[in-house]
């Protein structure tokens, strides 16, 4: 008896078309996530006096840090409706149309971030106006990963998809590095009353000329091939997140714990809270504190790249792993080393540091895409992705602020982290590896099929793919 070979896509990276694919999920997701981190880094030093101080006055300057890391918090939760918005019409409509109309959100808001009227020109408003554009721009970020991870994992091959699929995965600590870069450039070109009066607008102003080529490019890239095959044949679902939720929530709530522990340590420096620390508690130079992280983003970048590289290699989940393990071991030395006030002790903390972020986050795009069948990827993946980010990111730097606060020790903030580490640990060991296998909707049909043989033969409950088997 003879079988078929399954159709596979496969991403040369020779062809035009496919240097676009990876152009656009690097160049798009970098802008979306600059304006992202651009907000989370000047709550930590400007947002919070010019904005938030004031409306809590009576209580002291922490409350209005606290104040301000809790609007970056508050963002997170509406990445889900973010999520479940792009995730319904990227599975219904295609991936490429909700790219672009997230660009536009997210830069939207962080151009309108940048000319808002201040505490002292509108009193009781300028609280709430930029926790409104906060808001959109979590929206806009809920449907920005899960596209942009499709896109390059639809594409790629399946030998090497960790390492394709890293190209959204870059562009988060490249945004990052952007957004700090463009904060210490404009530090460093204004004097301290010119930064505070107009010098901070400076980053946000210029998403315009970012979200302008981003959108040159993801307007060039053509829509994933699984997509169009999903369209031709009879596999939509009409509503995709409910069937997600039907039918996928083990590997949901494992994609969410799995990202929880990335975030948790992640967030300490995209989120703003080691600059917050070193810059308002231990009194530390603002600029050299910037050039550290921007440092450390650099090795971040390199890390994550390796660790798409390695996950073709050893598998995904042993990748993780090593990730979380790493991080497991690190986190008490990083802050023993924080608390020196040495710079040079605290680059080598951070840059440490970059080695489980990149081993923890390099490879999801693959594994998370491996883990759902096509009609409800989108919606599976990104979903995952944006739970695992409340649990982990959205208030870990308010979380942190806190903590020290009452402890007044930084060995506080290192338990938070070394308790929730363990936590995603466990959960990539449940995960069931599937590294390498096609992602095609027949491909799946075919998977059901034969896990639907081996419970007939163990006489086990029928199952299959689409409802969590061996998950």
């Amino acid at each position: 008896m003879t079988t078929t070979a399954q159709p596979e896509i496969i991403l040369d990276e020779k062809k035009s078309e496919d240097r676009r694919v990876a152009l656009g999920t690097l160049v798009g997701t970098a802008v979306e996530w600059y304006d992202f981190f651009i907000y989370a880094n000047e709550a930590a030093i400007v947002l919070a006096p010019l904005f938030f101080d004031p409306f809590v006055e009576s209580s002291g300057e922490l409350a209005g840090r606290l104040v301000s890391f809790a609007t970056v918090g508050i963002s997170f939760f509406f990445r889900t409706p973010g999520v479940a918005v792009a995730g319904h019409c990227g599975d219904k409509l295609g991936r490429k149309a909700m790219l672009v109309a997230t660009l536009m959100l997210m830069g939207t808001a962080t151009f309108l971030i940048g000319v808002l009227p201040t505490y002292a020109q509108i009193g009781l408003w300028a609280p709430a106006l930029p926790l409104l554009l906060r808001i959109a721009q979590g929206f806009a970020a809920g449907g920005e990963w899960g596209g942009a991870a499709l896109m390059a994992v639809e594409y790629a091959p399946a030998k090497k998809r960790g390492l394709f699929c890293g190209f959204p995965q870059i562009g988060v600590p490249l945004g990052m590095l952007m957004a700090t870069v463009a904060l210490w450039v404009v530090d460093a070109f204004t004097t301290e009353a010119q930064f505070m009066s107009w010098g901070w607008r400076i980053p946000f102003l210029f998403s315009i000329v970012l979200i302008v080529i981003g959108m040159v490019i993801r307007l060039g890239v053509s829509e994933s091939p699984v997509m169009e095959e999903i369209a031709e044949s009879e596999e939509q679902v009409r509503l995709p997140i409910i069937e997600m939720f039907r039918t996928s929530w083990r590997p949901l709530v494992q994609g969410a714990l799995i990202f929880m522990g990335n975030g948790v340590a992640g967030y300490m420096i995209a989120g703003g809270y080691v600059l917050s620390y070193t810059v308002n508690d231990l009194d530390l130079d603002r600029e050299t504190t910037l050039t550290i992280i921007s440092t450390t983003t650099v090795v971040w970048i390199g890390t994550t790249i390796l660790a798409t590289w390695t996950s073709d290699k050893i598998t995904c989940k042993r990748t993780y792993h090593i990730g979380f393990i790493s991080q497991l071991l690190w986190v008490f030395p990083l802050f023993m080393l924080i608390d020196t006030q040495n710079y040079v002790l605290i680059a080598l903390g951070l840059i440490v540091l970059a080695i489980p972020l990149g081993f923890t986050y390099g490879q999801q795009s693959a594994m998370f895409a491996e883990m759902f069948p096509a009609k409800i990827r989108y919606s599976g993946d990104g979903l995952a992705n944006a739970i695992g980010a409340i649990l982990g990111g959205a208030f870990a730097s308010l979380i942190a602020t806190a903590l020290q606060a009452e402890f007044g020790t930084s060995m506080a903030v290192a338990t938070y982290i070394f308790v929730i580490t363990p936590v995603a640990l466990v959960a990539t060991i449940m995960v069931k590896d599937r590294t390498g296998r096609p992602l095609t909707a027949e491909a799946d049909a075919e998977l059901n099929r034969k896990i639907e043989k081996v419970a007939e033969r163990a006489g086990g409950t029928p199952a299959n793919f689409e409802r969590g088997a061996g998950f």
